[in-house]
């Protein structure tokens, strides 16, 4: 029986250790889908340098992540034996990759906000310090009970603030967080005469559909192997996340008035909603969230770009930071008993997260980037900006012109 036993424990924690890491495998590739998401939306001169920044932001990010975020979120280091760490079938060390891909969003998400006339190392820089400690910081809050923040909303309000694959903690955090870098980094030359908006169409229609795609079929791991372990799958997670991106696609649709760019990032509207409350909600109501998420992230794009002059290049700050929020308090609303949900959560506790999300996000975004920018610069020069960061920065071209 012992023997069984064993056996019975080790397929099991082996199981588990395969299953967080595709997971972690399909989160990274959506990091192809943030790439090619970028490259068909900017201008051609700017092609490559969406590309090296994705790549490049995620590698000190990993580094970042590996030697002091994960410490600051969970109170974990790597300091220890590759024995110790291996134990288990080494699942602590495959959760660590999963966790990694998620915190390497926060500056995939931030490239497609200040892309075309932001600086490149400083940038990696700033984005370093951002998955260091601004991310992780309220990761930890949320995700590991840090600070006691949580017992504080199930002390008060009977429920934890409930948010199961990051609507709050990942995108609206990110959003945020590029909203800071927007404003300070300032408008693209030429985007606007008087109070005219001058158009830049994106370069490749075709890429930026490419890129949607592949981010829309990584979030079914980006949320479903959320669970972390096989006992915690749920095919809930899964509809539920489908029809928020169908709702996404359809509002977009209508509302965007059949735009190719409004369509393509509509399902990502709706799935950014869907993530918090994707484990509690009835497929309705996760339908809902997504249709409301995809007319939101048209409306408020248009808007930010027209009326504010917030030069916002992908529109992160309202695709992640709004329909982030927007998810946070829709887990609070849909994940109701009495809405179809399975219970469990508290409107006040969402609404307080998701106001403590935004807060820390926006406040250590503008810290990290004017201190970046005071000490280095952030913003290119203007002739580096006319001739495109491809040339100006990696001194290559997208294509050949022979």
């Amino acid at each position: 029986m012992e023997n069984i036993s064993s056996a019975i424990q080790t397929l099991t924690e082996s199981a588990n250790t395969l299953f967080i890491l595709m997971g972690a495998i399909m989160v990274l590739a959506m990091h192809a889908g943030f790439a090619f998401l970028e490259v068909g939306t900017v201008r051609h001169r700017n092609q490559v340098n969406a590309l090296v920044k994705i790549m490049s932001d995620f590698g000190f990010s990993a580094l970042a992540y590996f030697f002091i975020g994960y410490w600051v979120a969970y109170d974990t280091t790597f300091f220890s034996s590759a024995e110790t760490l291996s134990a288990n079938n080494g699942y602590e060390l495959v959760k660590f990759f999963f966790l990694m891909t998620f915190a390497a969003a926060i500056p995939a998400i931030i490239s497609g906000g200040v892309a075309e006339r932001a600086k490149f190392a400083p940038m990696l820089v700033a984005a370093a310090a951002i998955v260091a400690f601004v991310y992780p910081f309220f990761e930890g809050l949320i995700w590991n009970g840090n600070f006691g923040f949580q017992d504080w909303l199930e002390a008060t309000f009977g429920a934890a603030f409930h948010d199961f694959a990051g609507s709050v903690v990942v995108h609206a955090v990110g959003g945020w967080i590029a909203l800071a870098a927007v404003l300070i980094l300032g408008v693209r030359n030429g985007r606007y005469r008087g109070d005219r908006l001058i158009a830049f169409a994106p370069s490749n229609i075709p890429f930026l559909a490419l890129g949607a795609w592949i981010l829309t079929i990584g979030w079914f791991g980006f949320n479903v192997m959320s669970a972390q372990t096989l006992d915690g799958i749920s095919g809930l997670v899964a509809v539920n996340t489908l029809m928020a991106m169908v709702g996404g696609i359809v509002a977009s649709l209508i509302v965007g008035k059949n735009d190719p760019g409004f369509l393509h990032n509509g399902p990502l509207a709706g799935l950014v909603a869907v993530c918090a409350g994707s484990d509690l909600m009835h497929p309705i109501g996760a339908l809902v969230t997504g249709g409301v998420a995809g007319a939101l992230f048209v409306w408020l794009f248009t808007l930010t770009q027209n009326r504010f002059k917030i030069d916002d290049v992908l529109g992160v700050w309202p695709l992640h930071g709004v329909c982030g929020m927007w998810g946070g308090l829709a887990a609070g609303i849909f994940g109701l008993e009495a809405l179809g949900g399975l219970g469990g959560v508290s409107f006040m506790s969402q609404l307080i997260g998701t106001i403590a999300g935004v807060v820390i996000a926006f406040v250590g975004g503008w810290i990290v980037y004017t201190a970046v920018d005071k000490t280095a610069g952030i913003r290119m020069t203007e002739e580096d900006e006319y001739n495109g960061a491809d040339l100006a920065i990696h001194k290559i071209a997208a294509t050949s012109e022979d």
